[in-house]
């Protein structure tokens, strides 16, 4: 798994232009129910965080990419727990996620909507979160705001942490080597 982070990294390096949209794809998988269970995209987009901090990236489009793929992948996730309610429990891929359900269950009925904005800041959340929500029939109208907020928040702070590790880091180095 290392090496394929390492190479994603490698090519967004070699390929400034894509940054956008990589860290779209890549912001949508780790939104979307089931596929941020299978995609190390929060490592990826950490990572990315730190090759901002190597002055090789501009960190405003992997920003502007990583929010536009959480929205892209939260309102669908969302979308799936409003249509099929209880039965996307019953797929073979949530089977496993009971207990990830029962907490993110739990969590709207301390925080209501809010939950969305904590959930993705919670990893293992993250992958059923939004489809609580819908399967929990949040109307719409509360489901935007906090998700958008969520996205952009967490679309921030996600490379940012990267970004943030690789400056100290660097201060760190540059400190032992004189």
């Amino acid at each position: 798994m290392d090496a394929a982070i390492d190479s994603i990294l490698a090519f967004i390096s070699a390929n400034q232009d894509w940054a956008l949209w990589i860290a779209l794809i890549f912001a949508a998988a780790e939104t979307t129910a089931f596929l941020s269970i299978l995609i190390p995209s929060t490592a990826i987009l950490i990572g990315v965080g730190a090759l901002v901090s190597t002055g090789e990236l501009d960190f405003t489009p992997i920003w502007i990419g990583a929010s536009i793929g959480a929205v892209i992948g939260s309102f669908f996730s969302y979308w799936l727990g409003w249509r099929y309610g209880p039965r996307v429990m019953e797929l073979r891929m949530m089977q496993g996620q009971r207990p990830l359900v029962q907490r993110g269950t739990e969590a709207f009925a301390k925080w209501g909507a809010f939950a969305v904005i904590i959930g993705h800041f919670f990893g293992p959340l993250r992958a059923v979160v939004f489809v609580i929500a819908g399967m929990s029939r949040v109307p719409l109208w509360q489901f935007v705001p906090v998700n958008i907020a969520g996205c952009l928040l967490w679309a921030y702070a996600t490379p940012k942490s990267g970004e943030i590790g690789g400056d100290i880091l660097g201060a760190l180095w540059r400190l032992i080597t004189g």
